[in-house]
């Protein structure tokens, strides 16, 4: 145990001592109590711990008592030098593991993003055939970011319904090609700038429509 006040072994009358193990009462060192060619592991680090004391044919727990909440606490292991090496090495075996997995699967979720984003932009071209193809991708990248929250991460977004990427369109319409911004940060209420604005937004929708289509963009 790790002792709250200063302490002497009992045997070789060393001290303090940092940690100490009590037998019969009496308090003695770990050289005293033949544990002294173990390393103390601090806790923190459940895998190193759990491996170290695998590792290691002798361990001991090590522990030092709480006055507020009245009990004792682990505070780490003590393990021998030899086995905390190799348990670092699984550990860091381990690591290597996976950070690979997570290259890989990061890897895997930029081409997935990449074919989301071209369908989204697809999806755009298809609805509205007049918007620029540079266009369209940059909305269809804005709205499908992940973990941005936005409309193309939605249910409805990865599922292309047609509401959700109408709703992507008319939104950069509405910050890019209109005053929106501006009147926003004028102290004009969101759904009054809206209101102004909504002619120019059906403008830039009407615009990128195919004639006589009647799909409508929800503009207010």
């Amino acid at each position: 145990m790790q002792p709250l006040k200063r302490k002497q072994c009992a045997e070789c009358r060393r001290g303090p001592l940092a940690m100490l193990v009590l037998e019969d009462g009496a308090p003695r060192c770990l050289d005293c109590a033949d544990l002294g060619h173990l390393v103390f592991l601090p806790r923190g680090d459940t895998a190193l711990t759990r491996r170290s004391r695998e590792e290691s044919a002798l361990s001991a727990v090590v522990v030092r008592f709480n006055r507020r909440k009245g009990r004792y606490e682990r505070q780490g292991v003590l393990a021998e030098e030899a086995a905390l090496v190799r348990a670092e090495a699984r550990c860091l075996a381990d690591a290597e593991a996976r950070r690979r997995r997570r290259a890989r699967d990061a890897r895997r979720r930029a081409v997935e993003d990449v074919r989301f984003t071209a369908a989204f932009a697809a999806e755009i071209r298809r609805l509205f055939p007049h918007c620029p193809e540079e266009r369209a991708l940059g909305i269809a990248a804005h709205a499908s970011m992940r973990g941005s929250g936005r409309v193309g991460r939605s249910a409805a977004g990865r599922a292309l319904s047609e509401g959700a990427v109408v709703s992507a369109v008319v939104a950069s319409v509405r910050h890019l090609d209109t005053p929106y911004d501006q009147l926003l940060m004028s102290g004009v209420p969101r759904h009054e700038a809206r209101r102004r604005i909504s002619v120019a937004v059906e403008g830039v929708l009407g615009g990128w429509r195919t004639v006589g289509a009647d799909t409508e963009a929800g503009v207010g």
